[in-house]
C-alpha cells in the first residue's frame, strides 16, 4: 500500500498556508498521496483549549517574524493580514463541500482561499469581498455559499474535525504519515523523512 500524508490545515493559519505551498511538492518528490483534511481550527482549539499564537502579543509578533523568515526561505510571498484573526467557518465549509462532491477544483479553491488571505490580505470576513474573490478564482460564490450551508457539509466539518482533535491534533498545520504526527510547517523536513524511509 503507498504511503500517504493527511493535511490538516484551515485557511485562518499563515503557518498551514506556508506548508500547503511547499507539501504538495514533497509529495510529488516521494510519490506519495496528498490527503486534503480541511478543518475548524477554532473548533480545535475549543475542543483543546489551545488558543491561536496571535492572541498572545509577544508571541504573535514573534511567530510572523519567524514566519516571514520559512518564506524567504521557501522564495513564497507572506503578508500579515490586518484583518486576523478570519472568521473561516463558511470558507472551510466550502472546501469540505467541494471535497465532499469530488470536485475537481478543490485545490484550485484551496489556493484561491490562502492566496486572498495570506499573499494579498483580503478581508475575508467581508462576504463581498469573499465573492469578489471567489468570482475571480472562476467559482460562482452564491452556489458556494449554498453548498456550505448544507447540513451534510457543515456536519462533516464537525466530523473531520472532532476526528481530528481525537488523533491528538491541537494546531494547523498538522501531519500525519501511518501513525507518526508531526505539528507545523517548521517540521516538514520530518515528514519529508518520515514519507522516504
Amino acid at each position: 500500500m503507498s504511503k500517504t500524508v493527511d493535511f490538516y490545515f484551515d485557511f485562518g493559519s499563515p503557518a498551514a498556508y506556508l506548508a500547503w505551498t511547499q507539501l504538495p511538492k514533497i509529495c510529488d518528490d516521494t510519490g506519495v498521496q496528498l490527503v486534503w483534511k480541511p478543518m475548524l481550527l477554532g473548533g480545535v482549539f475549543q475542543a483543546t483549549g489551545n488558543r491561536a499564537p496571535m492572541m498572545v502579543p509577544l508571541k504573535g509578533s514573534y511567530l510572523f517574524v519567524d514566519l516571514a523568515r520559512f518564506a524567504r526561505r521557501y522564495d513564497v510571498p507572506l503578508k500579515f493580514n490586518p484583518n486576523f484573526p478570519i472568521n473561516t467557518l463558511t470558507l472551510m465549509r466550502a472546501a469540505v463541500g467541494l471535497q465532499m462532491r469530488g470536485d475537481a477544483r478543490f485545490e484550485d479553491y484551496c489556493a484561491a482561499m490562502f492566496r486572498a488571505i495570506w499573499v494579498d490580505a483580503q478581508n475575508m470576513n467581508d462576504p463581498a469581498v469573499v465573492a469578489a474573490v471567489l468570482t475571480s478564482a472562476g467559482f460562482e460564490p452564491q452556489a458556494l455559499l449554498a453548498l456550505s450551508s448544507e447540513q451534510a457539509v457543515k456536519d462533516e466539518l464537525k466530523a473531520v474535525t472532532e476526528a481530528a482533535v481525537q488523533r491528538g491534533v491541537f494546531g494547523a498545520p498538522t501531519f500525519f504519515v501511518a501513525d507518526q504526527m508531526f505539528w507545523g510547517q517548521d517540521r516538514l523536513d520530518f515528514v519529508r523523512e518520515a514519507l522516504v524511509k
